[in-house]
């Protein structure tokens, strides 16, 4: 009885003893468990922005599975994405423990930075015009913009814009050009004309070629060429929302009209009038943007330069139109150059008479400005007879003031007499300045009177070789003779108090004709 018992306690321990090591041997089997090894930390607690992601037995997972999330986030988009990513992992040592599926790691890991995308850049379009810039979100936006360029001119379909790569670029850099919309098809236009032809079938034979003249119905009216006036660029470029124009926005900006600071160099002839008319700018506008100009009878200068806005679009466009029109024209006048004369000489010898004559020629314009003409077939209706005029080419002396310094004392015109004796309309100019002044020639001439002259005290006459003479008046001392002759500049008298006068100063005269006139619409001042 006693032998039994010991039998039964030694299977009872044996079997425990298997189950224990079989139990043992089953737990480390069981997938998802990390066996105990005193190794460091074996268990990671896992956590993306804050939330929690899951648990890995190997820290060598987690650096792999968050750079696939990031691939995967980004590749889900096509834009640039920029994201938070502030990763903690916690680890510890454990004997056992239940960890996270990779692949359920990995989706809460994206799901996680998904929820904290800081900024996504868009696909974008920079479109470069000179120095100017806009910015726009699709390359169909683009050829909208630049299409509506042309459009804007009456293009009717005709040209259409192609947008080529300049392979010889760093950078993907695109450049814009107007072509006719058959070749943007890829529809070659013949190259060559009946005439063409004949011209290889004439270089064969050797018999000349009369050229065909056409008739009016001949011509294809019209736009016949269109192009950008400046390089247009467009680059591919990642921006955040914020920094794209809206299309119409864009249209407006590039093809509308903008106000252009720039400047206008008056020419001989120039009026104000004149000048508003030419810059199509109202007068008073022109008035208020320069200083130099008081109002509309201030004085113009051959080559100043006033400021000026004129209406320009960012992006111009320039074309050729092809027109008949019907037209009162003049004959260009025909000139008679005369050496012995001065410049300031003509004389008409037969009066113009306007003709009539029909018209087909090329017409070039930037944006809706007219820039060259020409004429492509004329028929003359009725001739017109152009104006002769016989004019001299002898450049005109000029005059100078007389003195050095004076303080003007009395203009041109008319006065109150200064003095008993004195008229009341005085004929010259008058500086006062110390009795002794030196006296200069004002132009270069004949002394005619060098002696009294009555009312004018002490006086100077000189003879000029374009008629004109001058005068100077109330010397106190003479230092010419009559029929002297003199250079412009040259001393010639002092000044003084003599005649009928008031005070030491020195009057000047300019004659035309024997009769005086403003001297100072003749000095160069």
């Amino acid at each position: 009885m006693k032998k039994k018992k010991n039998t039964f306690k030694k299977y009872k321990f044996t079997y425990v003893k298997a189950t224990a090591v079989s139990l043992f041997f089953g737990v480390m089997l069981v997938k998802g468990y990390t066996p105990f090894e005193e190794t460091g930390e074996n268990f990671f607690h896992i956590q993306i922005n804050g939330q929690d992601v899951g648990t890995l037995g190997e820290k060598e997972q987690i650096e792999e599975l968050l750079l696939q999330a990031r691939k995967n986030v980004a590749a889900s988009s096509e834009e640039l994405t920029f994201m938070e990513t502030d990763m903690t992992v916690l680890g510890e040592e454990v004997l056992w423990g239940e960890v996270d599926r990779e692949e359920d790691v990995l989706r809460r890991m994206e799901q996680a930075l998904r929820t904290r995308i800081r900024e996504t850049l868009h696909r974008s379009y920079t479109l470069k015009i000179n120095e100017y810039t806009v910015n726009l979100a699709s390359i169909e936006d683009v050829q909208r913009l630049l299409q509506a360029a042309i459009d804007k001119y009456g293009n009717d379909g005709k040209f259409t814009v192609a947008l080529t790569g300049e392979s010889e670029r760093e950078f993907s850099v695109l450049s814009a050009d107007v072509v006719e919309a058959d070749e943007e098809n890829g529809q070659i236009l013949p190259a060559y004309t009946e005439a063409g032809v004949q011209c290889v079938i004439s270089g064969i034979t050797g018999e000349p070629v009369t050229e065909e003249k056409l008739d009016f119905d001949d011509y294809e009216l019209g736009i016949q060429t269109m192009d950008f006036a400046e390089k247009v660029e467009i680059v591919e470029v990642y921006l955040p929302e914020s920094q794209l124009t809206p299309l119409e926005e864009a249209i407006n900006l590039v093809v509308m009209e903008q106000e252009t600071p720039s400047i206008y160099e008056v020419v001989s002839g120039d009026t104000l009038s004149e000048i508003a008319i030419k810059v199509n700018i109202p007068m008073d506008k022109i008035i208020e943007m320069n200083d130099s100009l008081e109002d509309e009878t201030s004085t113009l200068h051959i080559g100043d330069k006033l400021y000026i806005t004129v209406p320009e679009p960012e992006l111009s466009v320039t074309r050729v139109e092809e027109n008949y029109y019907e037209e009162i024209y003049d004959a260009d006048i025909q000139y008679i150059d005369n050496d012995e004369w001065y410049t300031t000489k003509t004389v008409v010898h037969q009066q113009p008479s306007a003709g009539f004559r029909k018209v087909i020629a090329d017409v070039t314009y930037m944006n809706d400005k007219e820039i060259s003409r020409e004429i492509l077939k004329e028929e003359v209706v009725m001739e017109a007879v152009a104006k002769v005029v016989e004019r001299g080419t002898k450049i005109p002396p000029t005059y100078i003031k007389p003195i050095s310094g004076g303080r003007q004392s009395s203009p041109f015109g008319r006065r109150s007499a200064p003095t008993k004796g004195a008229s009341t309309y005085h004929k010259g100019i008058d500086w006062a300045t110390p009795t002794g002044t030196a006296v200069y020639a004002s132009c270069g001439g004949t002394v005619t009177r060098a002696g009294w002259g009555s009312g004018y005290g002490y006086v100077v006459y000189i003879d000029h070789e374009d008629g004109r003479q001058t005068r100077y008046g109330h010397l106190s001392k003479v230092l010419v003779s009559v029929g002297q002759q003199v250079k412009q500049g040259e001393k010639i008298a002092l000044s003084g108090n003599t005649g009928v006068s008031t005070g030491p100063h020195i009057h000047f005269e300019i004659l035309i004709n024997g009769t005086q006139v403003d001297p100072m619409k003749y000095l160069n001042r």
